[in-house]
């Protein structure tokens, strides 16, 4: 990842109303040996476990392929040839934006039935050169598919969506034949102007509560928002546990002071350490927003003071099972995740040493070493979240 550059890739869904599973489904992978970004959005046929069913086995195909650098034709063949026909409608369908991002040279877009990509430079629109890729195989003949390549600049973004947007509202007053493509397009560009660094995971998220309320909260479709978002990475430094030689406690303070974006220390001792490398006072708050771990403290020039293995437990479960569980509270590991999710890069600083209390076998498994803990979340934030991951142990 170059080091002025950061490519947040970020999906907020609703159901159809009365769905428990997205007839949408979005794939995402960072493939690293090759330095690239691929993002797939597929909406199936309907909704529903039948709809998910078309729309995951396409967009696995779509990143699969995709990943093998097939020719973007024989890909919508492929894809096409291989979903089941409905039984119902005696018919395979499901839409497609494919999304593969070099991260130092092109980005290619390839829609097949999705409304269009917006794409956006900055504050203003930006219309790369489209092209019209039309299928000549026996059962696709004459199916069309658009197509575009450019190379994205800082602050570029592209957003896809599935028409659970672009028709929400239909048979309202306000939008009788849906929102449409326009004036999604408008909401974008008013959102960015009102707020020009505003993240991806909160330009979809207010897409699709956009789309929510023009539906008056009962979604008659499934509605699908993704952002990416090219911008400057916001960093973050997670400190948990003290170093396994003392010698090194000022070297950990000394990293802590220096790094530039936010901090969180997660753990007393490590709050200690640091509160008494760096001369500056923790304050303990006694309110307690979650019942099931202790409150945080305040440090100055600190954005969040937890403690720490319990917290960075929930953290890790939290992150698992994200989205059907988000942070909705101000609970500290609800806080840690919004941090997170909020950031770029996400740097590390593991001390190894022991806690004697945390190796005994009567406490719950769940109370795993520290290490172990944090290279789980590590392993979440990089695969699930294609997040830059960095990790150090002192």
């Amino acid at each position: 990842m170059p080091d002025n550059f950061f490519i947040e890739v970020n999906c907020q869904q609703k159901n159809h109303e009365g769905e428990r599973i997205c007839g949408d489904v979005f794939l995402s992978e960072r493939v690293v040996a090759e330095n690239r970004t691929i993002a797939v959005l597929s909406d199936g046929m309907g909704h529903g476990v039948k709809a998910n069913v078309l729309a995951t086995l396409t967009a696995k195909m779509a990143l699969s392929f995709t990943k093998e650098h097939k020719e973007i034709n024989r890909i919508a063949e492929i894809i096409m040839k291989t979903l089941p026909v409905c039984s119902v409608r005696k018919m395979s369908y499901s839409t497609f934006t494919i999304i593969d991002i070099e991260h130092n040279g092109v980005t290619r877009i390839l829609e097949y039935d999705n409304p269009e990509c917006f794409i956006m430079r900055g504050k203003k629109r930006f219309e790369p050169a489209w092209q019209c890729v039309v299928l000549q195989n026996d059962v696709n003949a004459g199916k069309e598919l658009r197509y575009c390549e450019f190379i994205p600049e800082k602050e570029d973004r592209i957003i896809a969506w599935s028409d659970g947007i672009t028709q929400s509202g239909m048979g309202s007053d306000s939008h009788p034949f849906g929102l449409g493509l326009d004036d999604a397009q408008d909401f974008v560009l008013q959102q960015i102007r009102n707020q020009a660094k505003v993240s991806a995971r909160k330009l979809s998220t207010k897409l699709v509560n956009m789309a929510y309320r023009n539906d008056d909260f009962h979604p008659k479709d499934d509605i699908s928002a993704v952002t990416i978002y090219f911008r400057k990475p916001r960093k973050l430094l997670l400190c948990t546990g003290p170093p396994f030689d003392q010698e090194n406690d000022k070297v950990l303070a000394q990293k802590f002071k220096e790094f530039k974006g936010k901090k969180i220390i997660s753990g007393a001792t490590t709050g200690d350490i640091i509160s008494r490398e760096l001369g500056v006072e923790i304050e303990d708050i006694f309110e307690f927003n979650d019942p099931n771990l202790p409150p945080i403290s305040l440090m100055e020039g600190v954005d969040l003071v937890t403690e720490g293995i319990l917290t960075l437990g929930k953290v890790n479960e939290m992150l698992s099972a994200y989205p059907e569980i988000s942070p909705s509270g101000k609970g500290p590991a609800d806080q840690i995740v919004n941090l997170i999710l909020e950031s770029d890069e996400i740097n590390f600083i593991v001390g190894t040493g022991i806690n004697v209390a945390h190796q005994d076998p009567s406490l719950p498994i769940e109370l795993e070493i520290r290490r172990t803990v944090v290279k789980r979340m590590a392993q979440i934030l990089h695969d699930k979240f294609l997040k830059e991951v960095n990790l150090t142990f002192l």
